[in-house]
């Protein structure tokens, strides 16, 4: 089993976070998103203890609700003591409803719109994490119009290649995120900051990408953050308070995937970042962190029913099922892996190599492609493991398909925490 969230029971049936999944896709249907809350909640510990002990009380782990952005999840999150971040009005207004502290806010975004400006300055959150010097001023303005002084984090890009997939390397000098360091762009973007009477300059953010499985590339982005620290420092006498290094830890999606050991890492990185602020005569900043990924992933499983198996003669077999690329669209994206499994026949040999196919009418909405399982079936039950992280958040009503539900499960008791869309919640917004 890919990780010990799984097992099989006595029926054969898979299990996810103990219970029977044959027995939930019975009671709630297909397709349909399962979240283990012990799961979640673990994760989150192992952030918050790791950083508490490697970076001190002060620093913050911050969750990527790009991630998984559902009001359920974010009394979770202030109870395990995180902040969050988000990236649109639309993610900061979910916070909000689930009454999440808005000074635990940290809003991102390359595109903030006024609107979401004047949202978030109103609402009180914590920081805007700024992306550019027009959001600089426009921040500055409409918080001043208001009568507020907003503080802020710069977004800096520090030029790194932590070697993952092109699509979520957001560290490299050319890309649309920041300012980057290595072209001197960056100091003339603190100096506007510092110049700027609507905000408050507290400190720094970078995020170099996702799926990283090492704890060297965060090192080499705080290198590069730290050295511009002592160099602001030196050109303005600014003191850099907070320093946040993104996110980005990388999961297991299959056996071939390394483990991360997150503590380990947090543990080293923390060594690392000490000595060089002792070195280069720095205030030890408040440490961030944005794990998103690395806290939803592992405590998410996707259920499908098979529809039908075609066998193309002198081609692939297709294990047609009741989902798609409407559910889960990264594999049409950029070819993610996952490990697959049979959720009602787990103990039966897994002796054909089909490809399991959504529904959605594009010859690319595939959802995985070498899948040995036993030969399906109609009825047969599949699982894909390892789906917390930007499956329903990425979702789409594409061939006017309804979104699956969400059901958390818990030793308290398991509660749907997203309905499915049925047809009436397709048209709703039609006029």
């Amino acid at each position: 089993m890919l990780n010990d969230t799984l097992g099989i029971n006595a029926a054969g049936h898979l299990t996810f976070d103990g219970q029977d999944t044959a027995e939930l896709a019975k009671e709630y249907g297909t397709p349909l998103y399962l979240m283990s809350e012990d799961r979640l909640r673990y994760n989150c510990r192992l952030y918050r203890q790791s950083m508490t002990e490697g970076f001190g009380p002060d620093s913050m782990p911050l969750f990527a609700g790009k991630s998984f952005c559902l009001t359920a999840m974010y009394p979770i999150l202030a109870e395990e003591g995180f902040g969050a971040d988000v990236v649109s009005g639309g993610e900061l207004y979910t916070a909000l409803c689930a009454g999440f502290p808005a000074d635990r806010l940290y809003f991102h975004g390359n595109g903030k719109t006024d609107r979401e400006i004047r949202f978030g300055v109103g609402a009180g959150i914590g920081y805007f994490v700024v992306d550019s010097p027009e959001e600089l001023e426009a921040v500055s303005d409409l918080a001043r119009s208001m009568g507020k002084k907003q503080k802020i984090l710069l977004r800096l890009t520090p030029g790194i290649d932590p070697h993952t997939f092109a699509q979520v390397n957001t560290g490299r000098l050319d890309c649309q995120f920041g300012v980057p360091l290595e072209t001197g762009e960056a100091m003339a973007f603190a100096e506007q900051a510092l110049r700027c009477p609507g905000v408050e300059l507290v400190g720094f953010h970078c995020h170099i990408g996702s799926q990283i499985f090492s704890w060297t590339p965060f090192r080499d982005a705080a290198d590069r953050m730290l050295r511009f620290m002592r160099d602001l420092k030196a050109k303005t006498g600014f003191v850099t308070r907070i320093l946040n290094l993104g996110g980005g830890f990388g999961v297991r999606y299959t056996e071939y995937d390394p483990e991360v050991d997150i503590p380990a890492s947090i543990a080293a990185l923390a060594e690392h970042i000490k000595a060089r602020c002792g070195e280069w005569d720095l205030a030890m900043p408040q440490l961030r962190m944005e794990p998103g990924r690395s806290i939803v992933a592992d405590a998410g499983l996707s259920l499908y029913t098979v529809q039908a198996l075609k066998r193309i003669e002198g081609g692939k077999n297709y294990a047609v099922v009741d989902g798609g690329m409407s559910d889960n669209p990264r594999y049409a994206l950029y070819q993610a892996s996952y490990t697959v499994y049979s959720a009602n026949r787990a103990n039966d040999p897994a002796d054909m190599v089909c490809t399991v196919a959504g529904r959605c009418c594009e010859s690319g909405a595939l959802l995985q492609e070498g899948v040995s399982l036993p030969a399906p079936k109609r009825g047969d039950l599949i699982a894909m493991c390892c789906t917390g992280a930007y499956q329903y958040s990425m979702a789409s009503n594409y061939n006017r398909v309804g979104r699956p539900p969400v059901l958390l499960l818990s030793g308290a008791g398991n509660r749907l925490i997203a309905k499915r869309e049925e047809y009436p919640d397709l048209v709703k917004l039609d006029l």
